[in-house]
């Protein structure tokens, strides 16, 4: 993977926005057997992005954005 990490401030109001609904949207993002309201889960992914719980990752290769928590093992292999 070529991937680099891109700082959520880095990018404008909409890409920012643009970027969190897609992975909030995304197949496999279920939030259990009670619905939560898309902004809630857009609010919650922001907040981890600004508090440094979570950041945002560019794959070079697949063009493709992607949001891990600061803790998971596979950003060992990100600039």
């Amino acid at each position: 993977m070529k991937a680099v990490k891109i700082p959520y401030d880095q990018l404008s109001p909409d890409a920012l926005e643009g970027v969190v609904e897609e992975f909030v949207t995304r197949d496999g993002t279920d939030y259990g057997e009670t619905e939560v309201p898309l902004e809630i889960k857009m609010n919650q992914v922001l907040d981890q992005l600004r508090t440094g719980k979570a950041v945002i990752v560019f794959d070079s290769e697949s063009e493709t954005c992607n949001i891990f928590k600061t803790n998971d093992p596979i950003l060992k292999f990100v600039k």
